[in-house]
């Protein structure tokens, strides 16, 4: 292909691909998926980087947005709508911007891409400023929403980064604080990147978001605690972490979370401490959301269950 991206490159592995077997299509593309995780591995420090900016962020009391097109778009927005149910997170701390708005995330909007105005728009409507962070996803480091979007972000005072799958330019990397590219290769459909592009993406945003919010004081242990009850499969979770952490029944964990109005790391302080719900919210408070600096337990470990990684294999 004559493109110098590497998202646009032929793959010389899948060059007969509509001649084999699904068996063999099927091996090929897993083969192909097995390099996604170390490419994303070797970005690791600019990774952690970008933690960093989006853990000052919200302690600045500033939001995080994705902005993206096409799959990176969908993915920012997926990862930003998980943020609530699985960290008791406001809807507005962590925003996915996608081109075409919510059409484009259930019916491709092409065209949506080619505009960096509308991407700079987006940055005014959403009121972006100098105490938020802006991370542009584009796995070619090409698409001119994205662009408008970073460049107008930066002029509003905001921090940004850029996510692509293709070597960053020199300019890219003196524009933003932080620059992350895991080099996934070509894909086994020739420009396909919502497979092993997409899939590094998701791998980065994931990373991003979980190791910010553990920073922030939303897991103890390695228990999601910042949730707020509200179903039954939530209900049931938060029953669970309740009896894990204290070591407690369930009536009593059911009780419990009564009394912290289904908070759950609520709950576990007014259980480790005795305190009413009141007292332990501004306690959390002060030591910044994070349980064991309040109470200086960790929740027991549970044993590792067989068949998993460093468990014994099942028979």
């Amino acid at each position: 292909m004559l493109d110098e991206r590497l998202t646009e490159q032929r793959n010389p592995r899948s060059s007969t691909v509509d001649r084999m077997l699904p068996e063999e299509i099927v091996a090929l593309i897993n083969r192909e998926d097995q390099g996604v995780a170390g490419a994303v591995a070797r970005e690791s420090l600019h990774i952690a980087r970008a933690v960093e900016l989006v853990v000052d962020t919200f302690r600045s009391g500033g939001r995080l947005f994705y902005v993206g097109a096409g799959t990176s778009g969908r993915l920012g927005v997926l990862d930003a709508a998980e943020m609530p149910p699985t960290y008791g997170t406001d809807p507005s701390m962590v925003q996915g911007v996608i081109a075409g708005g919510y059409e484009a995330l259930v019916r491709a909007q092409e065209g949506a891409e080619d505009h960096p105005e509308d991407g700079a728009g987006a940055m005014d409507e959403r009121g972006v400023s100098g105490s938020d962070f802006v991370l542009g996803i584009a796995t070619s480091g090409t698409t001119p929403f994205v662009h408008g979007a970073l460049g107008r972000a930066r002029d509003l005072g905001a921090r940004t980064g850029f996510l692509l799958c293709t070597p960053p330019s020199e300019a890219l990397l003196r524009t933003h604080d932080v620059v992350i590219a895991p080099l996934v290769g070509p894909e086994v459909i020739t420009g396909s990147t919502r497979m092993k592009a997409g899939t590094a993406t998701k791998l980065v945003l994931n990373t991003i978001t979980t190791t910010a919010m553990i920073l922030m004081g939303k897991v103890d242990g390695n228990l999601m605690v910042d949730l707020q009850v509200t179903c039954q499969k939530l209900q049931d979770r938060g029953e669970r972490i309740l009896m894990t952490t204290l070591e407690i029944p369930r009536d009593e964990a059911r009780g419990l979370l009564e009394k912290s109005e289904g908070h759950v790391k609520t709950a576990i302080v007014m259980g480790r401490t005795g305190l009413t719900r009141t007292d332990a919210l501004k306690a959390l408070d002060r030591v910044g959301g994070r349980i064991s600096e309040l109470t200086g337990q960790r929740p027991p470990a549970d044993p590792v269950p067989s068949g998993s990684p460093g468990g014994k294999r099942p028979s």
